[in-house]
């Protein structure tokens, strides 16, 4: 009985020495030995063995890369503004070892270099300079945290501004320089709009009125060319035809009514030939009647008609007018004194009391 307590007691221990000799360490781990209180080696990722109770593990390191974020710390730029900055860093552990041994805490330590080389490196620009080169701080930053940190066998991969907060007034004066830049430039482009709506409008008005103006000039062209070839037509007309004055005066009176009827026509002066026109009228037709007078009332010849004054050649008229000839002879000289009495109404109407009495020719039923 005594012999199999024995047996048990020295397989236990025998289990606890083979588990205090293993040391299993895994990926991307490092542990550091000490035999006796001094640096023995450091245990790969593996299987590796110890000798309980000489060896120990003093510390152990991750490998891998890890990010510290340090407080915001306070730095004066050279424009004396204090300006809270946060970084961020991004380290990895490359001898554990060195990690162990040459630094007693290599974050403070990290922390600390990283102010001081900000304080330097923002104290050498101004607010602007430093808002807008963080490309520039995060390099001088790096190079540096690098330089001091390979003795302990630390590699600084990157180091990045996370924030930089300059003080609230600071904050306002830049939101009001903000603000007013960017009113400026909607000022300068709503102006910029309007001066171009402007142009375009008056380029379009130009056009509309150099356009406007070739269609009138062409269509003035072209009513006046249309004029032109129907006074020619007229005058060819009337020359090959061989038209002779007692024509002429009948067209003329026929003409004259139409002269008045003008919107704008508020005085109308009667020409000084109208009586002659009415008297080449009359004679026209006292002539064509006063051939055949002859024969049947034995009436006077047309060449002593046209010798005679106004009272014998109405009188010539009055007699002659049982033909056609004679009929158109009256109608004409009607039309001739309601035009004359039409358009000396009118005269007297726009010129008042001192306007120019014109005579009326005498009519039929006056005789």
């Amino acid at each position: 009985m005594g012999i199999d307590i024995l047996f048990i007691v020295i397989a236990v221990l025998a289990v606890l020495a083979v588990v205090a000799t293993v040391r299993i360490v895994p990926q991307a781990r490092a542990y550091n030995i000490e035999r006796f209180g001094r640096y023995l080696r450091t245990l790969n990722p593996g299987l590796n063995f110890i000798i309980p109770g000489i060896d120990r593990v003093n510390t152990k390191f991750d490998l891998r890369e890890q990010v510290f974020s340090s407080k915001p710390q306070p730095v004066i730029t050279e424009d004396n503004l204090v300006v809270n900055i946060d970084t961020v860093l991004y380290y990895q552990i490359t001898q554990a070892k060195a990690a162990a041994y040459e630094v007693a805490n290599y974050l403070a330590a990290i922390d600390q270099l990283t102010v001081t080389t900000l304080r330097n490196v923002i104290g050498g620009m101004d607010l602007e300079r430093a808002l807008t080169s963080r490309e520039e701080i995060n390099t001088r930053l790096r190079g540096v945290l690098d330089d001091a940190t390979g003795k302990w066998g630390i590699r600084v991969n990157r180091v990045e501004i996370k924030a930089i907060d300059p003080p609230p007034s600071i904050k306002e004066a830049m939101e009001k320089q903000m603000r007013a830049e960017r009113d400026k430039r909607a000022v300068v482009l709503h102006a910029e709009g309007e001066r171009q709506q402007r142009i375009l409008t008056a380029e379009g008005a130009r056009q509309q009125s150099i356009l406007e103006a070739q269609g009138d000039q062409q269509a003035r062209i072209l009513r006046a060319d249309g004029e032109a070839q129907a006074i020619e037509r007229v005058f060819q007309a009337v020359h090959a035809n061989n038209a002779d004055p007692k024509l002429l005066a009948y067209k003329y009176l026929e003409t004259l009514p139409h002269l008045a009827n003008g919107e704008g026509n508020t005085f109308w002066v009667i020409p000084g030939e109208l009586s002659q026109a009415v008297q080449n009228v009359s004679r026209a037709f006292s002539d064509s009647t006063g051939e055949a007078a002859p024969a049947e009332s034995g009436e006077q010849p047309a060449g002593a008609a046209e010798q005679g004054d106004g009272e014998d050649r109405q009188g010539e008229l009055t007699e002659g007018r049982r033909g056609t000839a004679a009929e158109a002879a009256d109608h004409a000289a009607e039309i001739a004194a309601e035009a004359v009495a039409s358009a000396r109404q009118e005269a007297q109407e726009a010129a008042g009391a001192g306007s120019e009495t014109v005579p009326e020719p005498r009519s039929r039923e006056s005789e």
